[in-house]
Parts: structure tokens; sequence; C-alpha cells
């Protein structure tokens, strides 16, 4: 893969003058008609909702339109560039939705009916100096699904049309269960013309390894020239904070193949951010050639050196990085947009850098997406994001037996492996996304649940191009059936969708589980307010539901899910709550699904648990609403996500009620040194009564994690837990609290022994103060008298770094607020266990709130 600094590659992305018109489908297949068509002038090149959407003609709020019933034609002009002379010129597109015939100038250059697939044509021979015509023409998918094929040997429920297993194109607005019915028609990557000079570089590919303390790269391509100048020499340059390494490779005379290899000693590896630095080298090729003086120069991009290995001994899951292993925690990664399945490269970035802080060090890019573009993965090299890779197949029955279709599979699989196999993030390649689950579940035979496409041909594929890289064949895969949680890798619903209790996230003994915890996460008043209906839409309304998440042909959705939770976790009823206090059911509907999650992390963390990895589905919503996403569809942290950046954090403490044996407080350390630590218990009652309070200083060695005993802290016996029962609960809230040496809270972990029902109290004293930092960041410090659960915040404008945490009493927190711009306002702080709220007058000057009536 040839990197953006390439010199001998001028690369022009087609962006301009496009027209797009739509068709019947099977109507019109002539390109010499289009004179004719009723074309549309469009922005730029895009799906065909997206372009609808930038010339206000569709809203991804209106009622659904059927994108894949209609045939979609593109049409541009362009002037050809000027070349210089022994300049080839390509025209490439990377990435066409789906079924697809492309002519230039009336001549008909390709057709395609993968949308994985990238495509470059030479067209030196065709081009015109003005006025070139590139017509595209996307047939109705529909009419392909309507094609008398063989019936699957199981349904796949999420998805409407079964057929849809013999088209290479993603199920994101095609599973009306959970994604905008947005369905990507069009040119959904860039279209391109690119003059290719002299000397010719293609199919650039490094192999990084590490050996001890050696880092090793081995580089190969093919370099070809016109009337055969000679190859003077070609360096491969590796660099990092000012220290390069050359090593000059072989071009041997009488081959285009160049190949060499480069050490270097004392390499600085590439961690997780959770173990370590993300250490990034820079690539670049230098080619010198005979009676030349201008050297070319290419850059590669940045390149990372660790070791990814799989141990599955036993029927267990864990990933090791550099020998070192990782539990893997994060979420289902979603395209930001998903009517264009794209994002800008600092969008990008941002995203993955809220990722990093949330504590999170695994993406998953599910079957169930698309192949994420370049920026996505130097985002996560950067910050230090493992990526767990699946292939695009999901629970459907493929074809694997059908030539036409495993021709483009092959093709489809080895361009996309030979992208990324170089990237340092890449920890895992998927055959695909809950086939064997779906195969199972739907009651297939055991000989149907596993195949040759995935078993064999995905699994061969990916050994020759990433040999690096782990590959497993399935989302859902060991065990006697496929989505057993306690053997390889599974889905993990039994707290969520299965409405089990919370304690069977250590009763299962998940070993890793590539997707979990399914809520519909409601999001904060301002989504509400931009979803159809706007602020005044309630959660059962049909407008609501249009965006629950949900299987198709179930009795049930994931709001129900959340319900249940609500009921069993609070002990609030959900239909009383609703009739009664909307806006509070609405409340502790944010807060509940964030309880489940923390305390199912917290499980899974501690040192006895064989867990080494879970991921939530997904990070983000696709549009605004009650979705699967920790974020919502602007990029917003919403409660659940500030309850697992709290549980995610590399050096953290957590609490578990280990029954008789009591409270255990597992302190943890991932990073790469030892840590000085202080350990403070505090136990509470009616809200500002303290009963124990006891401190322990430890040393945790780097990358592990201590279990201690809460008693340890104290020199007397007290039943933090009320497990033994003899006479009232003696304490209603613990508190467990993590410093470093310098005294700087790093971490708290709570726990309620008569559960988490919350009573409304008067007022528990909550008291609030901002000063601004600078003109887009203010510092809020929160004060309370007694317990307080579940502070929020009402602050138009400004997004809390934390928010839904649990005060003791007699303390206070600082949160920063990141805004888009200064100016006055009127915010509140309020508590979910208190009637009065604190008032924040924010002005450029220091401000002190004060204590007032409060609705939840």
């Amino acid at each position: 893969m040839l990197g953006p600094g390439t010199s001998n590659r001028k690369r022009e992305f087609l962006t301009d003058n496009w027209c797009i018109c739509t068709m019947p489908p099977g109507g019109v297949q002539d390109p010499a008609l289009a004179e004719k068509f009723s074309w549309i002038s469009i922005v730029e090149a895009a799906p065909a909702a997206a372009a609808l959407r930038a010339l206000k003609q569709w809203s991804i709020n209106d009622p659904p339109r059927q994108f894949d019933a209609q045939d979609w034609w593109y049409r541009t002009v362009f002037d050809a560039p000027d070349a210089k002379a022994g300049e080839d010129t390509v025209l490439g597109f990377d990435g066409l939705a789906t079924i697809a015939k492309v002519w230039l100038n009336k001549k008909l250059l390709l057709t395609s009916s993968n949308m994985f697939i990238s495509h470059q044509c030479d067209v030196s021979n065709v081009l015109q100096d003005k006025d070139n015509e590139l017509l595209i023409h996307f047939n109705a998918l529909d009419d392909q699904l309507a094609k008398n094929r063989q019936k699957p040997r199981w349904r796949a429920p999420m998805v409407a049309h079964q057929q849809l297993r013999w088209i290479r194109t993603t199920l994101l607005g095609r599973t009306p269960g959970w994604s905008p019915p947005a369905a990507v028609v069009g040119p959904w990557r860039g279209v391109w013309l690119e003059r290719q000079g002299q000397p010719d570089v293609k199919n650039i590919v490094l192999e990084i390894s590490v050996d001890g303390t050696l880092g090793i790269v081995k580089c190969q391509l093919q370099l070809s020239t016109k009337n055969r100048q000679a190859i003077d020499f070609v360096d491969l340059r590796i660099e990092r904070r000012g220290q390069a390494y050359v090593q000059r490779l072989d071009c041997s005379a009488g081959t285009n193949l160049v190949t060499g290899e480069l050490r270097l000693n004392n390499v600085d590896l590439w961690w997780p951010h959770t173990h370590g630095e993300a250490s990034l080298y820079s690539a670049s090729l230098k080619i010198g050639m005979a009676n030349l003086v201008e050297k070319t120069v290419i850059d590669i991009g940045a390149v990372g050196f660790r070791t990814i290995t799989l141990d599955t001994t036993d029927e267990n899951f864990s990933l090791s990085v550099n020998g070192v292993a990782v539990f893997c925690r994060g979420a289902v990664w979603t395209p930001l947009d998903p009517v264009t399945l794209r994002s800008a490269p600092e969008e990008c970035h941002a995203a993955i850098v809220q990722v990093r802080a949330a504590g999170m060090n695994m993406l998953r890019v599910a079957g169930t997406m698309v192949y994420e573009e370049d920026h996505f993965y130097a985002s996560c090299d950067e910050q230090g994001i493992l990526v767990w890779q699946d292939l695009m197949f999901a629970n459907m029955d493929y074809p694997g037996t059908d030539t036409e279709f495993m021709t483009s599979v092959v093709t489809e699989v080895r361009q996309q492996v030979c992208r990324l196999q170089s990237r340092a993030c890449l920890a895992m390649l998927c055959g695909n996304s809950e086939v064997e689950q779906q195969a199972a579940m739907w009651g297939a035979s055991r000989e149907f649940w596993r195949s040759d496409l995935f078993e064999k041909t995905l699994a061969q594929l990916c050994s020759e191009h990433a040999a690096g890289t782990p590959y497993w064949p399935s989302s859902a895969h060991g065990g006697s059936f496929p989505h057993q949680a306690n053997a390889g890798t599974s889905s993990y619903y039994g707290v969520g969708a299965y409405l089990r209790p919370l304690d069977d996230a250590r009763r299962a003994n998940v070993k890793f589980a590539t997707e979990c915890l399914a809520f519909a996460n409601i999001p904060e008043p301002t989504v509400i307010g931009r979803m159809p209906g706007g602020f005044a839409t309630r959660v059962h309304h049909p407008r609501w539901k249009e965006r629950s998440p949900r299987d198709l042909g179930a009795g049930w959705d994931f709001d129900d899910v959340r319900d249940h939770y609500l009921d069993a976790v609070f002990g609030a009823e959900p239909l009383k709550l609703r009739y009664s206090d909307h806006e509070r059911y609405l409340t502790l509907s944010r807060m509940v699904t964030g309880e489940v999650m923390a305390a199912s992390f917290a499980e899974w963390r501690r040192a006895a648990s064989p867990c080494q990895g879970a991921m939530v589905l997904f990070l983000r919503d696709l549009w605004a609403g009650a979705g699967w996403g920790l974020i919502d569809d602007a990029g917003a942290p919403k409660a659940c996500f500030h309850y697992l950046k709290r549980v995610l954090q590399p050096v953290t403490v957590l609490l578990s009620d280990e029954g008789i044996n009591g409270l255990f407080m597992h302190v943890i350390n991932e990073r790469g040194e030892d840590q000085q630590l202080e350990l403070e218990l505090t136990a509470w009652r009616n809200g500002d009564v303290r009963v124990a309070s006891g401190k322990k200083v430890l040393t945790v060695p780097a990358r592990s994690t201590q279990s201690v005993p809460s008693l340890d802290l104290f020199d007397h016996f007290i039943d933090l837990s009320h497990a033994y029962r003899f006479g009232p609960m003696t304490t209603d809230a613990v508190v467990a609290t993590l410093k470093n040496s310098q005294g700087k809270q790093l971490a708290r972990a709570f726990h309620f022994p008569g559960g988490l029902g919350i009573q409304l109290e008067p007022d528990i004293g909550l008291s609030a103060r901002a000063t601004m930092v600078n003109s887009t960041t203010a510092e809020l410090t929160v004060q309370t008298k007694r317990f307080a659960r579940g502070v929020y915040f009402d602050m138009p404008g400004f997004q809390a770094e934390d928010e839904y945490f649990h005060l003791p009493p007699e303390s206070e927190a600082k949160i920063i607020l990141k805004g888009t711009a200064i100016r006055p306002f009127v915010g509140f702080v309020q508590a979910v266990n208190s009637i009065k709220s604190a008032r924040v007058d924010l002005s450029p000057s220091v401000v002190v709130g004060q204590n007032l009536e409060g609705t939840k």
C-alpha cells in the first residue's frame, strides 16, 4: 500500500461536477441515452441517500425510502490532468455499492458486484484532453434479491431479506431492527485520477516482527520502469525521535521484485495504551535511478513493533501483547455517519481519543459494518487501541461453494488483509460475526454450523497475508455450542437480553465476550429533542419505538430489557414510574444500564475471573434515540459511558461481595511500573453517619491485580456486606478510595449492602461552584453534606468529563466542563436521591452555587 506522501504518484479526487439520476429498476441500461436523463446536480460523489441529504431532498428523519428499489446513475465530466512523458493515468474507485457498471467516454471500463473491492483502471488510452464523461450505473439491489436462488439452511432474523447472503454489501441500512433506513447505493469511497510516474512502485508489503529486543522489518515491493531505465538503489528507512535506520534493498537486475530486511536493536515496543506507550516509527522508501539527480521518496506510513499471540488452551481465549496477557475491553465500532459510512480524519481521531480516555483498549469492527478507512486504523495505531477485525460476513448462510461468489470473496479478503496486515493495532482477524451462533440458534444441524469458507478458505488467506495476526473463525466460537460463554468467544447477553440476574456475569464464567451488554441506552435530553417529535416524545410513542433496537419478529425490544433491570436493580416499577414521573423514569433509566455494565466489568476484571475480554454493543449510536451506543450519534457520552470509564481505567479499584467471606477490594495496575498506592475504605449509615474507616498502603507490581479482603483494613470484625444478618444492617454504603503516593485520588468504588434502591430526600446539602479555566473550559466543584447518589448536571452548552457518579458525605468532586464558547448561563447540579438541587451561575468570573428546589 502506497502512503500519502508518494512523490511519483499524483492523485486527484474527482469531487466536483457530479450529477445523479434515479430510474425504475431494470430500466434504461444504455449509457448512450444518458444525455436524455433528468440529471440533478449534487455536491459531491456520495451514496444516493447522502447526495439527496446534502440537497435537503431527504433526511434520516423522513419516512423510510427504499434506495435498493431503484436504479441509480451517476455522471461527471472532467478534463484530463497534465501528464508528463512516461506517466500513465489510472482511474480508481475505492468502493462502489454495489452492482455497478462504469463507462468512460462510452467505453465500458469495469463491472463490479462487491462494494468492498477497490478497482484501478489504466485509462491513458481512453482519456481525452477535455470533457471526459464518466458514467456509473448501479442496479436496483431488490432486483438481485428477487432472483431465484437456493434457499438458506437457516434464517437470520435481523435482516429483512435472506438472499442478501449472495450480495457482497453491508447490512447497515438493511437491518430494520437497529440501523437507519439509509441503504448505501452509489460511490461510497473515493473516485480518483492518478498520474503514475517512473519508477512505478506497486504492492508494497511490510512484515513487522519482534525477536526479543530486536525489531525486524521485511520489505517486498514490485518496481518497474519504462525504456529499461536502470534502478540505482532502493533504500528502506525507519525513523523514530530523530534516530534513523536505513537498509539498502535487493533490486537484482532482470526482476521487478525488490526485497530486503532491516533490523533494529533495542526497539521501542508498541503497547496498547493501558499497558505502555504506543511507540510508532515512520517508514519510507528512497529510490534512485541512473542518470537522474532527483530521488523518489515514498512515505509508507507508521509502523509499530509488537507481538500478538492467542492462547486457547482449555477452552480459554486470551490475547497477549509482547508476551503480556491483556484484558481487552471496549466496544463494537460503528461508522460515524450511517449514511455515507465515512468520517473526516479529524472527527475519527477525536472519537478514538474518546475511546482511549474511557480506559478502553480494543474496538471491534463487526461483520455487520464495513471495513474502515485508513485513518481509523492510523488513529488506533497512534492511540494504542487494539482492533478486532471481522471480515464482512454476519449471521447468514453464505454460498461458499458458488464459484462466482467465492472469486469475489477471495479478491475482497486479499485486498483488505493486505491493506491492514502491517498495522500495529490489528490484534485479531475474525471470519464472521455470529454465523455459527445463528445457525445453531435457528435449529440447523450441527454439521452446518461451521463451513469451509471460514474454517479453511479465509483462514488460509489470512495466514498467507497476515501471518503475525491470529485468526478466529467466528465471533461466537467454541464449546459444545457456539455461544457457550465459558468456552472460546461468545456474544454474551445473559445479563441483558436474556434477563439473567447480575450474578450471571460471574456464574456464566465468560471467557471472552466479543459483544455484550446491549441495552436501549437513553441519551441526554438534547438528543431526545432531535428525535422525531422532539422533547415531547415519550418512550411508549411509536416515533420513539421506531428507533428502539429489536430483533425482527420478536415480541419485545431493548427498552423492555432496560425496564427489567430498572425494576431488578433499583426496585422501581417501570410502568408506574413512567406513568407518574416520566422525567425521573428517564433519569433512573439512564443510570441503571450504567450500573449493570459497571457491575459486570467489575466481575470480569477480578484476578480470579476467567474472563479476558469484553466489548459492549455499540460504542456509538447510528441515529438520535435510545440505541445500543455508549455515546450518542453526535459523540456525546451517555450515563453508561461514564460508568464504564470509571471501571475500565488501567489503575483502579473495584469491589465485590464474596458472600460470607465479606467484601473484597481488587486493586488493578496494568501499567509497566510498580505502583505505590493507598487504599481507604469507609462505611456509612443513614446518609451521613461514618460507621468505620480504615487505610492500607500497598505496592502493586506492574501488570498485576491484588485482591484485598476489606477486613484487612480494620482491627475488629464488621459485617460490611450484611452477609451474616445479625440484626439490622451495620452500614448501607461502603466506599473504597484509591490514591497514589502523592495523595491524589485515582478511583472510587461503591457497594450498597441493602441494594441500589433509591429513596428521595428533601435536601442532602448539595452545593456547587464553577470557575472558568479558559474560553471553552470550566471547572465545577461539587460538594455534599450527605451521601449523594447519581450526581448529574444540566449545563447548557457544556459537556462534563464525568457525570452520574456517587459522592460520599462531606466530600467534593472537581469536574471539567468543556464547551464550544464561553457565555453566561444558569446550570444545575442534581442528585437522584435529592429533591433539592444546586444552582450554578456561570460567568467569566468565579461564582458560587446556591441550594434550591429541583425537580428530580
